[in-house]
């Protein structure tokens, strides 16, 4: 029987590489639980290295809810350049809501880290990002977050 799928194994990601994966993206699947239920969804995230931890923000709603009430969570991150190559990472984290002028100093810490990640992966320039922090004085202020990592793994192809 001649098959055109050729099946590589799996290997374990080293730290590194796993960490590079995270440091060089910036959209991922975040999990969490809702009513016994799991939920991911796609989000915006910046690593910030210094702190080990992962950056985001949201309006107020049921992910917000969720991890307030349960604050472990999970972000998957995959690289995909084919069916047989591939990378792929889960980090373990909780949940921490973030305020005040700690928070602001880390939203824009995530807008400027996400200019340069866009800028070296894509070679785009958004200029909404630019923008991003005064946007928010003039709405309602969204929900600065941090998932504090736990634990991290990943395979690759």
């Amino acid at each position: 029987m001649n098959t055109s799928l050729k099946y590589n194994v799996m290997k374990d990601l080293t730290k590194s590489e796993s960490l590079h994966i995270l440091e060089t993206n910036y959209i991922g699947y975040l999990s969490f639980i809702w009513e016994n239920k799991p939920y991911s969804i796609p989000i915006t995230y910046y690593y910030n290295k210094e702190d080990n931890c992962i950056i985001s923000y949201s309006d107020e709603g049921h992910k917000i809810d969720a991890m307030r009430l349960n604050n472990a969570t999970s972000l998957a991150i995959t690289e995909i350049e084919s069916i047989n190559k591939w990378k792929s990472i889960l980090v373990h984290g909780k949940f921490e809501e973030l305020d005040g002028t700690f928070a602001q100093h880390q939203l824009h810490k995530f807008t400027l880290g996400l200019k340069k990640i866009i800028a070296n992966k894509d070679h785009e320039y958004p200029q909404f990002i630019n923008d991003f922090p005064n946007k928010t004085k003039s709405y309602k202020a969204p929900v600065v977050y941090r998932i504090k990592i736990l634990d991290l793994s990943g395979k690759s192809s």
